[in-house]
């Protein structure tokens, strides 16, 4: 058995024989799996096997397209049929707003090349007259995809990765790992069996791996323990059923093709054929997470008790859309645990604070999901980065502060919402509060109404001071739901006044030490700012695209302050981190990093009246100019002082208003709180949410980390060459370079119907001709329309271009504007006085 290896792939399910294959096709030639049991003894032997396309994730989306694509050639290859049924899948809609849905879902699949149809009840009956239509609205159709058979399609994978030179040792199980400084040793155990259990020997190996892939399924909480992280993959419940022979079924199958994979999401079920009869696979409430530590070590191919209570409701409802199941016996029928995360979308990428460590974790549909999964993670590991943007399926996106009851918990909440009406507004209740800023009471007593940012309570808006616990689950809509209006007033009011928000969750560094400004000087593209000024720059990928947005406070010779996004704390800080490692280990001075995101609390200002709030509570010796451009000018940073609190005031504001930023000890919030909203009284001060934030950032075309700002584009790309300083020597300049401009970043106004706005998931055509696609969207206070923030090729982004923009499956007017169409100039957030 081989104990050196470049690559050593850890569990031999789907996810994991396609990582080994792939890896292989890439052109590693020393690749090795080991599975614990059998190849497909985890979730992937009783996996329904279905494929389905539909996902809001632009990532996932492209994921999953791969897998079918990719599929359909594993018997040309392999010789292996990889049961592959080829029968479409029919998602149906009770509901106008479920159509709504499934436009939105549509224009966002048509930007990966999705191909769908859309049919109506009438459309739906006349094909597949056994299905009850009167009470659909409509249905989507994709004509390519279907089901497969897991182990068939796994072995598949195993023999083309066999043949491309992997090795695959079954019954060995890893049980620690050693970081060396160049390469993992991995100590694994010889299992065997005993008394039907499958135990460990007294047989041991070392095997000494350059990179390691973990795709441990249902066991990803031991693999966490044995890695020293958390990794926030549970498994839960899933029940199934299959019925005996549907004799209605059978008669119809005699002189017609097999019917697509149903779905009625409404009804929160999947349908598909089964030898003559009925497969129903539903995603019910209060399925419980299971192995919330481990999975006991008797527990291998093996099923839970059923609960066919929990489903009955589900099941009613198969017979309500499906009339002739109702006389059918059930014939099998399985309880198994699939792995969630929070999200429901997979942890997929390098590890947290380890080198040459890439998890493959956490897939709930990891059939449709292992093909794209090894092909993209291959070009991670071999390529340094995907042609896709990877982030959101990072493992990072979730910090150190989870915990396995919050996984638990939000898992089993998933499991429950694959079904629900998936809002772009949407904001899950499970687990919350947990992260809360100070001013927390003072703002839900006001009326906000909360979104959750990497576990952190923000406002999105505020809503009535009495609204009811409902009230912004009841305002979600595909269109302009009920919180529209207060956050079109609250952009008004920035645009118009003073508004106030609270952005504590933006992620915050200190980068200190003799090597700090060496390490930012190449770390990032922009020149570094003077002292007490500051500057908007990036991290660059090894592929030259964007891996993060900074904005750099320079406090000292040697002293930075970096605020990031929110959303991405630990993220951000594992690059950082590493880069100034692997920059001390090339000879490089001191760095020293701390995060302090959670020790201070930020408000951001912004208006023509937010100086007019400041000057009553700034303390200084000459308070009239204290905040002047004279003393304070734009782009500046003050420690002042707004009462008996300590600032650091930073003048900047991403609403491209007259602001700015309030970094505050974060003990003192509450304190600060008070005497803003009492001092912005006689100034009519508003309070301010993310979403009203969103829009006013669109009119000034500045680019947001996730949406605009990915690692599918360089800062070239994004339109950012203003902070790219080509004179100097920084990480990704060459294949930035190289890559040249693909295409570009621009702003569009878009005149679109009169009840909703793009949110940023749409395409855009040029004529009958895709030529791009939106990554933000909204409505815009000062133009008085729709307004969204996309990528289109060269050619097309000359401001005064006609586009037009896919809504509701309609193609609306949308015109490219000049990039910052509000106050192009910059002469409001100038504004001296």
């Amino acid at each position: 058995m081989k104990q050196h290896v470049r690559a050593l792939v850890v569990g031999g399910g789907a996810v994991g024989t396609s990582i080994a294959y792939h890896l292989a096709r890439a052109g590693w030639d020393d690749v090795m799996l080991l599975e614990r049991d059998e190849l497909t003894s985890g979730s992937t032997w009783h996996a329904a096997g279905l494929l389905p396309y539909f996902n809001m994730s632009y990532a996932t989306t492209h994921i999953h397209d791969y897998s079918i694509k990719y599929y359909k050639t594993l018997e040309e290859e392999t010789g292996l049929n990889a049961g592959f049924f080829v029968v479409g899948n029919l998602r149906m809609a009770q509901t106008d707003a479920r159509m709504d849905e499934y436009m939105l879902y549509a224009s966002t699949a048509e930007t990966c090349g999705v191909p769908y149809e859309w049919l109506s009840p009438a459309d739906i009956k006349d094909r597949w007259p056994l299905l009850r239509t009167e009470d659909l609205k409509g249905a989507i159709y994709h004509p390519t995809d279907g089901y497969i058979n897991p182990a068939d399609v796994t072995m598949a994978m195993a023999k083309g990765a066999r043949q491309r030179g992997v090795t695959i040792e079954r019954k060995w199980q890893v049980d620690g790992y050693s970081w060396t400084g160049d390469h993992w040793d991995v100590l694994c155990t010889k299992m065997v069996e005993k008394g039907g259990n499958l135990v460990p020997s007294d047989e041991q190996i070392t095997i000494h791996a350059e990179h390691v892939v973990t795709a441990t399924g249902n066991h990803a909480q031991r693999t966490a323990r044995l890695l020293g992280i958390k990794i926030p993959a549970i498994p839960v419940e899933h029940q199934y059923i299959v019925t005996e022979p549907d004799p209605a079924l059978v008669e119809y199958r005699k002189t017609n093709p097999e019917h697509p994979v149903l779905r009625d999401a409404d009804a929160k079920w999947y349908v598909r054929e089964e030898r003559g009869g009925w497969i129903l696979g539903p995603y019910e409430e209060g399925a419980p997470a299971r192995f919330e530590y481990a999975v006991p070590e008797s527990f291998r191919a093996d099923l839970f008790p059923l609960d066919l209570e929990r489903i009955e409701e589900e099941y009613m409802s198969m017979i309500h859309r499906i009339p002739s199941s109702e006389e059918v016996g059930l014939k099998d029928d399985y309880n198994g645990p699939i792995c969630y995360t929070p999200d429901g979308n997979p942890l997929l990428g390098p590890a947290p604070g380890l080198r040459n460590m890439w998890l493959a974790e956490g897939f709930s549909f990891g059939i449709t999901a292992a093909g794209g999964t090894g092909h993209y993670l291959a070009q991670l590991m071999v390529n340094g980065e995907a042609e896709i943007d990877m982030a959101s399926l990072d493992p990072k996106r979730y910090g150190s502060w989870m915990t396995s009851e919050y996984a638990a918990r939000k898992n089993e909440e998933c499991y429950s919402h694959v079904y629900i009406l998936h809002h772009p507004d949407e904001e899950r209740e499970a687990c919350r509060p947990l992260r809360t800023a100070p001013a927390y009471d003072r703002q839900k007593a006001l009326g906000a109404q909360f979104g959750c940012v990497n576990g952190f309570e923000r406002p999105n808006y505020y809503g009535p001071k009495d609204a009811p616990d409902s009230f912004d689950h009841d305002a979600r809509s595909f269109r302009r739901g009920g919180w529209w209006q207060y956050a079109h007033d609250e952009a008004k009011a920035i645009r118009e006044g003073a508004g106030l928000i609270d952005a504590s969750a933006f992620t915050k560094h200190i980068v200190r030490g003799p090597g700090a400004t060496a390490f930012l000087d190449h770390f990032t593209c922009n020149k570094l700012p003077k002292v007490g000024r500051i500057n908007l720059t990036y991290a660059l990928t090894s592929a030259g695209t964007t891996r993060t947005e900074y904005t750099i406070v320079r406090r000292g010779e040697n002293d930075y302050y970096l605020v990031s996004a929110g959303a991405w704390t630990a993220y951000d800080a594992d690059y950082l981190i590493k880069a100034a490692e692997d920059f001390m280990a090339a000879g490089g001075a001191y760095v020293d990093i701390h995060d302090v995101t959670t020790q201070w609390g930020v408000f951001a200002i912004a208006g023509p009246k937010s100086r007019d709030v400041l000057n009553d509570l700034v303390k200084d010796a000459d308070p009239a100019t204290v905040l002047s451009n004279k003393r304070f000018p734009w782009l500046s940073m003050r420690n002042i002082e707004l009462g008996m609190c300590p600032t650091m005031a930073i003048r900047v504001a991403y609403t491209g208003e007259l602001g700015w930023e309030l970094h505050h000890p974060i003990e003192m919030q509450r304190y600060l709180w008070d005497q803003l909203m009492t001092a912005g009284e006689k100034h009519d001060l508003k309070l301010v949410g993310a979403r009203a934030q969103n829009w006013l950032r669109q009119e000034k075309s500045y680019r947001a980390f996730g949406t605009e700002l990915g690692r599918d584009a360089t800062p070239l790309e994004a339109g950012l060459d203003r902070f790219v300083d080509l004179s100097k020597d920084f990480h990704g300049k060459e294949q930035m370079v190289e890559t040249g401009v693909r295409f570009k970043c621009v702003t569009v106004l878009v005149d679109g119907p009169e009840d909703a706005d793009p949110w940023g998931r749409e395409a855009l055509y040029s004529g009958d001709r895709r030529v791009g696609r939106l990554t933000s969207g909204g409505y815009s206070v000062h133009f008085g329309q729709s307004i969204g923030m996309g990528y289109v090729t060269p050619d097309l982004a000359e401001p005064g271009t006609e586009l037009q923009v896919k809504m509701f499956n309609t193609l609306w007017p949308a015109r490219v504007t000049e990039d910052s169409p509000y106050d192009p100039e910059n002469a409001v957030i100038r504004k001296d006085g």
